[in-house]
């Protein structure tokens, strides 16, 4: 059952129909989170109450922890990986928890859940090298005074400069740059607010796409977006996904999505110094434990520049 059509699926229960829908807004109208992590979680939870049907019930008084362990075992046999098994195990503690505190289940189940935990893999990056050569070809195709090629200088600068977000950087609001200060106000997810500043390549791009280009792609309706599509309305996230593809294929580098320059731009504030907590506030980190994984791959790389210079590696 696709988890957008449970409402017009008669083998549901209209509570759960009902239910589905209550935690949708919840989701959206009082955490705030973006469409797609509503997508996801919805989407989860609709399985679990699927699962749930499948075991005889049709009340949700009727989940206990052996219905959740019973659900994730069964995302095992169909060959879900560890990360999926973890962000699913996590969508139904959120959800328990919500449904506990709402007082539509008297006992919150998923607080007696543990999480299969995700291997961690370590983000894939550009070296400096690299990342220096991808800006000066996006610099060069800029050359021509093109509106498209002097946006999409400015927003590789600024991916990289900031290491924010895609959706972030789509969001961002004219009254949301601070040219004078070079600090870009972004609003993460859950709609936090943080202030992050960028350096003076980045502003001479932002400069330059602001004052000659923004203006020859401004249409009726354009509204105050700081990047524009080639037909005025605000860049979507798949537009700068496919730009940033692109301009990296052009040097021949390792391929990355826009979340690489963020992985990129950490690793880098890293290797050059900076402290963790900082690199955490940067980028938006709710926790210092996801920032860590960065710490890696500094490390990983000193290991390999000791094993190859140290005469006792």
């Amino acid at each position: 059952m696709a988890p957008d059509d449970v409402s017009g699926n008669r083998s549901w229960p209209e509570s759960f129909a009902v239910l589905l829908a209550d935690y949708e807004r919840h989701l959206t109208a009082e955490r705030d989170l973006s469409t797609h992590s509503v997508r996801a979680y919805r989407g989860d939870v609709a399985d679990l109450l699927e699962h749930l049907i499948r075991l005889g019930h049709d009340d949700l008084e009727g989940l206990d922890i052996r219905g959740l362990r019973s659900w994730l075992a069964k995302q095992q046999s169909l060959g879900k990986s560890r990360s999926t098994m973890s962000r699913r195990a996590t969508a139904a503690r959120v959800f328990t928890a919500w449904a506990h505190r709402t007082g539509r289940i008297s006992t919150d189940p998923g607080a007696l859940l543990a999480s299969p935990r995700p291997h961690k893999s370590l983000p894939g990056v550009l070296g400096q090298a690299d990342t220096r050569a991808v800006l000066d070809a996006a610099a060069v195709a800029a050359d021509d005074g093109s509106p498209v090629g002097l946006r999409d200088l400015a927003i590789m600068e600024l991916l990289y400069a900031t290491g924010i977000r895609v959706g972030e950087l789509c969001a961002l609001d004219i009254d949301d740059i601070d040219t004078s200060r070079r600090v870009v106000r972004v609003f993460g997810k859950g709609r936090k607010e943080r202030a992050v500043p960028y350096g003076v390549p980045a502003a001479e791009a932002i400069g330059r796409w602001l004052t000659e280009a923004r203006p020859q792609l401004i249409r009726q309706g354009s509204g105050p977006a700081v990047f524009l599509g080639a037909r005025g309305g605000r860049i979507d996230q798949r537009a700068v996904r496919r730009l940033v593809h692109e301009r990296i294929a052009v040097v021949d580098a390792p391929d990355l999505s826009p979340h690489g320059l963020r992985h990129t731009a950490a690793t880098h504030l890293l290797e050059g110094g900076a402290d963790l907590r900082s690199v955490q506030e940067l980028l938006g980190h709710a926790s210092l434990a996801t920032t860590q994984i960065y710490t890696h791959i500094s490390t990983d790389r000193l290991r390999k520049a000791y094993e190859q210079a140290h005469p006792r590696a």
